[in-house]
């Protein structure tokens, strides 16, 4: 990984992703700039040893095939020789093939750390060599020979077994060329001093067949470098991917670890942070109060005023911040009971009337009649409510209008609207204000109180219900926040219980 610098670290921010990607591109380009380095034909040292591989696979697979054609044009040939000669020939032809054979089968058992491609690479060229000569000695035993048909059956004998050298050899250029060599020289001294039509239109095919093999077997090659390093580059990617899970597992398990240890810290301090603060908030009060008496200095009873509401704000902050952590870590019980939506926006409503009406505010509430009630936790309902409705005074101007509604949604659930006449949330910061500890724009420049914790715990709370969350706003045009419960959680009414029938007293 890249280092983290300095600038980094005072910003609080990580290595920067795309230094990261220049460095390692950086000490891939090196690493493969080293291999060709050390490489004797300017390739990766990976590459070279692919390369002899596939050389060796091929000619072991191909071993049935060679030895078929060899014995078949060794019979073919006993048309024009005798057949000591063309059984001497194929015997010395097949074991030229046994010796590629065999070094093939030598390279497979090795090691690739212990191969030095230079040296094998000249073996098997040698070898190929070898077996092209024994290939071209054929035309030392028809050059005597002018029978009809005797130049054509050689000629396209020996154009056969060149394509052949080209299909099996091409991974190895040098075993290609060593191959070719004593077959092209062959020809070109069985035709050297035939003047005749068809021993010259012969020569200039098989000088053609040859440059088109050669062709073939540099495109040959090149595709087989091509594709290594595909293999390669994707190897690689499988490699960065594994190691990018492997550290996105650890660092999801740190993760885990750090918020399990967060919340046990929280739950554990809990009490410890509440029982001074509930203290202070006792004390303040009586002092603020004068219960005990009145106070020598004005002074003191304003202080005491100030004590009491510091730590009532900081309790409340700690109230939020515990609540969350347990949302978070899935701690959070629903104590569900049969509740009426219209009666606690109404409650809420109630609670908040002060602090609107101390602003000049208009609170507005419409609901449908005959609302069933929900089976929910009233306490987490209530706290939903309640920071949205301070969110939507604490926001909206003097003389504002704020707006709540109550009623069915599309699928049979149930739903409240608070919807305010104040500046609205730019689209691009309602991902932020729905974060944890985040704060709009708005809310930084007119400093507003608040801690950027009350929509991440209103959204946690409506899912735990299985319900949604819903919030729209723009600039100058107000803010309007949904909550939904699913129609499950929606208490159907029972029919009355039929009066039982009073049964005939007997006679």
């Amino acid at each position: 990984m890249a280092e983290v610098t300095a600038e980094q670290v005072q910003r609080g921010r990580g290595p920067d992703p795309a230094a990261v990607a220049r460095r390692k591109l950086l000490t891939r380009e090196v690493k493969t700039v080293r291999e060709r380095l050390t490489s004797s034909s300017g390739l990766e040292r990976a590459f070279d040893n692919e390369l002899l591989r596939s050389f060796a696979q091929y000619r072991v697979s191909g071993s049935v095939g060679t030895m078929v054609l060899t014995l078949g044009i060794a019979a073919a040939a006993c048309l024009w020789l005798p057949v000591y000669l063309a059984a001497s020939w194929s015997a010395f032809v097949l074991a030229s093939a046994l010796v590629i054979v065999g070094l093939s089968r030598r390279y497979l058992t090795k090691r690739p750390e212990d191969i030095r491609p230079a040296r094998w690479r000249r073996w098997f060229a040698l070898a190929e060599g070898f077996h092209g000569l024994c290939w071209a000695a054929l035309l030392v035993l028809f050059a005597q020979i002018d029978a009809p048909g005797a130049k054509i059956f050689v000629t396209t004998a020996l154009l056969i077994v060149s394509a052949l050298t080209v299909m099996l050899s091409a991974s190895i250029p040098l075993a290609v060329y060593a191959g070719l060599s004593p077959i092209i020289l062959g020809i070109m001294l069985f035709f050297w001093d035939k003047r005749d039509i068809d021993s010259v239109t012969m020569a200039l095919m098989a000088a053609s067949a040859q440059l088109f093999f050669i062709f073939l077997a540099n495109r040959l090659y090149a595709s087989s470098v091509e594709t290594i390093g595909f293999r390669a580059e994707k190897d690689a990617l499988f490699a960065e991917l594994e190691t990018a899970n492997a550290n996105s597992d650890e660092a999801r398990r740190k993760a885990e670890e750090a918020n399990l240890a967060k919340s046990r810290f929280l739950a554990t301090m809990s009490h410890e942070l509440r029982t001074p603060l509930n203290a202070i908030l006792g004390f303040s009060e009586v002092m603020k109060n004068e219960i005990f008496g009145a106070h020598a200095n004005a002074a003191y009873r304003e202080y005491s005023g100030d004590i009491h509401g510091s730590g009532q704000h900081l309790l409340n902050l700690i109230n939020e911040i515990l609540d969350l952590s347990r949302i978070e870590a899935g701690k959070y019980e629903l104590n569900e009971e049969a509740i009426s939506l219209i009666g606690i926006v109404e409650d809420c409503r109630h609670m908040l009337a002060l602090r609107a009406k101390a602003k000049g505010q208009m609170i507005r509430e419409f609901a449908e009649p005959d609302l069933p009630r929900v089976w929910a936790d009233e306490r987490a309902i209530r706290q939903v409510v309640l920071n949205i409705l301070s969110n939507a005074i604490k926001f909206t101007p003097q003389g504002g209008e704020i707006t709540m509604k109550i009623g069915w949604t599309a699928t049979g659930g149930q739903y409240v609207t608070i919807t305010d006449t104040g500046p609205g949330i730019p689209e691009n910061e309602i991902p932020i204000v729905m974060q944890s500890f985040g704060r709009g724009s708005l809310a930084i420049k007119t400093a507003e109180q608040g801690s950027g914790l009350g929509l991440p715990i209103v959204k946690g709370l409506v899912d735990l219900h299985g319900g949604g969350f819903l919030l729209r706003s723009k600039p100058r045009g107000g803010t309007e926040v949904t909550i939904t419960l699913p129609a499950e959680r929606v208490m159907d009414a029972l029919p009355a219980l039929p009066e039982p029938k009073p049964k005939p007293r007997a006679a």
